[in-house]
């Protein structure tokens, strides 16, 4: 079994019933991913995984600093001692140190989970960011503004995808262009 076929398991055992939402739009963020594959060659499991885990924190179960990526992170690492790669893109999804810095757990994330390579990490990102709560393509400036309208203007989740949306914008900007040219930019070699 691969790690993307161990991802699925785990996660719709902790999202399918108690958030059958969040579960759909994690079945979508793994399509997504799995239709990288022709750019990612040997690493296409690996973001297929991560795609699948990307919202594990958010299992009732695994909450505990409320932040998501930080949460199924430490999960992934402490219970499952998971993929080292996997686990850190998990922890860093969606240009998730803007939120990490709303919370103020900017250092602990950091302290606790390297960045992992910009490449796979703007893959992920892509991913989530073009899929919506219910698990169906979108463009990435209908799911910035879906997250704004579900949040409301005052929330942290907003104040972070407003600080965030440079990056979450150049990283599927990057996949585009990636996809348009049928193969990794400079830096995507698949190590």
């Amino acid at each position: 079994m691969g790690q993307a076929e161990w991802a699925r398991d785990l996660v719709q055992h902790l999202l399918a019933e108690p958030l059958p939402r969040r579960w759909a739009h994690t079945q979508g963020v793994a399509a997504r991913a799995e239709s990288l594959a022709p750019i990612l060659g040997e690493e296409s499991d690996l973001l297929t995984a991560s795609a699948w885990l990307h919202d594990i924190g958010y299992a009732p179960e695994l909450v505990d600093t409320g932040f998501h990526p930080l949460d199924g992170a430490r999960y992934l690492r402490d219970v499952h001692q998971a993929d080292d790669k996997l686990v850190r893109l998990v922890a860093h999804h969606s240009c998730a140190v803007y939120e990490a810095t709303e919370r103020g757990l900017l250092e602990t994330l950091n302290a606790e989970f390297d960045q992992e390579r910009p490449e796979l990490v703007e893959a992920l990102t892509y991913c989530d960011m073009t899929t919506s709560p219910d698990g169906l393509p979108l463009e990435v400036d209908v799911r910035l503004a879906e997250i704004h309208s579900r949040y409301g203007p005052e929330h942290l989740v907003s104040r972070s995808i407003s600080n965030a949306t440079p990056c979450i914008t150049s990283a599927v900007r990057a996949v585009h262009a990636a996809l348009a040219n049928g193969a990794l930019p400079n830096g995507w070699d698949g190590r």
